[in-house]
């Protein structure tokens, strides 16, 4: 993510169906007025993106927006840097997990209650990426995504045909999912991983799934005081014991040559070194406009360590503004059509009672 992350489909859906178009934003003047815009670089994200900037500008002749874009580092970088300096764009695409380190020292400037309540975006917001873009009861952005990475992984139909495997596959359980990825791993004559049979090794993937395979066993990754971490249980301990294991036993993946840095899951997925991907669901629009030639499915995997699914996910990407904007009404216009049920879906559910949007429009 980062990778992440990708705009939800549902963004687009409800866009559409509520009217699609941006709708005039009034300015404090017609002057023109240019708009920054920072965000990581995602191929699909950034021409979603593009999309709503260009109906933005649209609509409203006098605002230009300047997008730039970064490598998902150097924006990490470039956010922990130049925040603390006040030296931003306008409108900063920004992780759920910096909003209240940069808002709590002054650096962010809260959403106006003209612009949404943090009633109205409870209503509109799930509450887990919602929450990490509020701060103190205060709400500082708006979420972009719910950024899941358990539970799906992308298959490739190729290895599955040329391992005799059925496809697509229909597991019942996780050893079902293991025992197939095993049959798909390959070995080259030097004996080192050509193709893993299932790739979860990513620093994403990891954590997530460590944390939900706790819940699924009933467990709890708080300590009793809530605030703290206790990763000595024992759902903890057998949740590490089988992530070892499918690497050290099962052998469906050296983590040495395919992890965060080698053999990233999304780009060795498409060169076809992995039959199972371990990936969320937002690498689907990266994949098509990268890899217009590949073939593949995204497929829901089984719980790994229990008999019901726990999700577990971070707040995802959410969009802010700075403090030192020179054009805050229309930086959280934008904002808000970004994020907040955009376009006209949002404007009309706040100004038109009896309007649809006011029932279907919820994020």
């Amino acid at each position: 993510m980062k990778k992440l992350l990708f705009v939800f489909v549902m963004a687009s859906l409800l866009l559409a169906a509520c009217g699609g178009g941006a709708t005039e934003t009034p300015a404090a003047s017609n002057e023109p007025v240019e708009i920054r815009v920072w965000g990581h670089q995602a191929p699909a994200f950034n021409e979603a993106d593009q999309k709503m900037f260009d109906d933005f500008m649209a609509a409203n002749p006098n605002v230009t927006i300047k997008y730039e874009t970064f490598p998902w580092d150097v924006f990490i970088q470039t956010i922990q840097t130049s925040l603390p300096a006040g030296n931003t764009a306008d409108v900063i695409l920004i992780p759920g997990g910096y909003t209240c380190r940069y808002a709590s020292g002054g650096q962010l400037l809260e959403v106006p209650a003209d612009v949404m309540t943090l009633a109205q975006a409870q209503e509109a917001f799930f509450a887990a990426p919602l929450g990490g873009q509020t701060c103190d009861g205060k709400l500082y952005g708006f979420p972009a995504e719910y950024n899941i990475e358990y539970g799906g992984a992308y298959v490739n139909p190729a290895l599955f045909e040329a391992a005799g495997i059925a496809y697509p596959p229909k597991w019942e359980n996780w050893d079902a999912v293991v025992a197939d990825a095993k049959k798909m791993t390959a070995l080259g004559s030097d004996g080192v991983m050509t193709v893993a049979g299932m790739h979860y090794t990513n620093s994403d993937q990891l954590f997530t799934y460590f944390l939900a395979g706790i819940l699924e066993q009933g467990g709890n990754y708080f300590a009793e005081d809530g605030k703290h971490f206790n990763f000595n249980s024992p759902e903890a301990i057998a949740t590490i014991q089988k992530l070892m294991d499918m690497a050290q036993k099962d052998g469906v993946v050296d983590p040495i040559i395919f992890n965060q840095d080698s053999e990233w899951v999304g780009e060795s997925f498409a060169q076809g070194h992995n039959a199972i991907g371990v990936l969320g669901s937002w690498y689907v629009g990266d994949a098509k406009l990268s890899y217009p030639d590949l073939k593949f499915d995204y497929v829901t995997l089984p719980p790994m360590m229990g008999s019901e699914h726990k999700f577990v996910s971070v707040g995802g990407w959410g969009y802010v503004v700075g403090k030192n904007t020179q054009h805050a009404d229309i930086a959280w216009k934008l904002a808000a059509f970004l994020g907040a049920n955009q376009g006209e879906c949002f404007v009309l559910q706040f100004q038109v009672s009896d309007h649809p949007c006011d029932e279907g429009c919820g994020g």
